[in-house]
């Protein structure tokens, strides 16, 4: 007959005893020690006993519903005590748990940016069915999680949640953690964020005179260094990371190189790229600016990072089209009906722009690092340095009068970056001076009239 509360609370005070709820369910009272519930059970034609907790904390409902879930894995040809102590020696229980195995033995082993998927997983996925048991999360779960980033109006983001999910799952059931579907694959773009449409934006030279006439109008807001590096990106067609992240060992302004190494490079292959005139000039004011940081764009803000976040130039560029992550009350469009366009469309345009100038195709493709197709790719191991040299200059030289960086209003800016200069000459070791930084800005102040 089963047992109520106050029975329960009455043989816990009493003589050692060992009595039965039903369905295997018993309360134990032991000689010495604290009171215990335990559940007795037939799995593989064995007898087994399992403890499943003190009654301290295990009151008598939470001992049945712990006892029904022990079962469920017997229905299902699971020892309780075998999976338990597969949990004490995987660590292995949560759905975070599943991750950090899938990051430890798989990502960072596959991956060259393992980060990304993690920072995927801890923003959007975590927060919601990371606490839960492996076994519990069920497509209700995967559809929460879509719904909070589709309703911040990030689709590319919605689709990463669902490809890493999916991936997660995968994961789960390659080592038999899931007794049941994977909970994210009846799910599909639609769901998500829909089908991105391949990129194909590219600046024509108005509209890069136009973009870069609204940057230097409002220099207080969008920034010297990110003007510079639009402007560097542009003549060089480097990735934004790459950039953003670059450090000054790997620069030689005499020889006017810049030795990317292959850790940095998103194809993998190093490469050397060479510097025109007018980067030379745009990198040693960096140098200057950069207040003796080993990063040619030092974080400007406290940051987890000493360099550049990644996202900062889109940010700025898209806060110039009237729009701010975040943010109910948006900014004003600057921009007026220039078509959107992102840090990695001025690489692109870089690419156009080599085309236009007549730049062989194949010395453009090294210029943007990429391998050579097919058999050319092969059997072509020629680095094209001197021609990528001619490239990069006759395409700084085009560009120059469109980007007009000497022209940039420094009047605002020089209040602006003593600011910002004061924050971080307090953190960054330096044998330079603010001044140094101000005469730049007079000096064009003085150039311009």
């Amino acid at each position: 007959m089963p047992l109520n509360a106050n029975q329960v609370a009455k043989l816990a005070t009493g003589d050692p005893i060992r009595k039965s709820d039903g369905k295997g369910l018993y309360f134990v009272v032991p000689e010495s020690g604290e009171p215990f519930w335990a559940l007795r059970y037939t799995v593989n034609g064995k007898r087994r006993q399992m403890t499943l907790g003190n009654y301290r904390d295990l009151p008598l409902a939470d001992a049945r519903l712990e006892a029904e879930q022990q079962k469920k894995l017997v229905r299902e040809g699971k020892d309780p005590l075998v999976v338990k102590e597969r949990h004490a020696w995987t660590g292995i229980s949560t759905i975070s748990d599943v991750f950090e195995d899938w990051y430890a033995t798989d990502l960072v082993l596959r991956l060259k940016h393992p980060h990304i998927p993690r920072r995927v997983f801890r923003k959007e996925i975590e927060p919601v069915i990371g606490r839960m048991g492996v076994n519990d999360v069920s497509p209700l779960d995967i559809r929460e999680v879509i719904r909070r980033v589709k309703i911040s109006n990030r689709p590319t983001i919605a689709n990463d949640v669902l490809m890493y999910a999916k991936q997660l799952f995968r994961h789960a059931i390659k080592l038999g953690l899931i007794t049941y579907n994977n909970p994210a694959a009846a799910f599909t773009v639609s769901d998500a964020g829909g089908i991105e449409n391949s990129r194909d934006r590219s600046l024509a030279p108005e509209e890069i005179d136009h973009a870069f006439q609204v940057f230097r109008e409002n220099s207080v807001a969008f920034g010297r260094d990110n003007y510079l590096a639009c402007c560097l990106i542009l003549v060089l067609g480097v990735r934004k990371s790459e950039l953003c992240e670059a450090l000054w060992s790997e620069f030689d302004l005499e020889v006017k190189t810049w030795a990317l190494p292959s850790t940095r490079s998103k194809t993998g292959a190093p490469i050397v790229i060479p510097l025109p005139n007018q980067a030379i000039v745009w990198l040693e004011e960096l140098k200057v600016r950069a207040l003796g940081s080993d990063y040619v764009f030092p974080a400007r803000r406290s940051s987890k990072k000493p360099h550049m976040g990644t996202d900062t130039l889109n940010r700025a560029i898209s806060k110039l089209f009237g729009h701010e992550a975040g943010r109910k009350v948006q900014p004003p469009n600057r921009m007026g009906d220039l078509g959107h366009f992102t840090v990695h469309d001025l690489r692109r345009s870089f690419r156009s722009l080599a085309s236009q100038l007549g730049v062989p195709g194949h010395v453009a493709e090294r210029c943007l690092n990429h391998k050579l197709q097919g058999v050319e790719g092969i059997y072509d191991r020629y680095d094209y340095y001197e021609e990528r040299k001619q490239a990069h200059q006759t395409i700084a030289d085009y560009v120059s009068p469109l980007v007009q960086p000497d022209a940039m209003d420094a009047k605002n800016e020089i209040f602006h970056m003593r600011k910002c200069g004061e924050e971080s000459a307090s953190t960054t070791a330096s044998n330079y001076k603010l001044d140094n930084v101000f005469e730049l800005s007079e000096k064009r102040i003085a150039s311009t009239g």
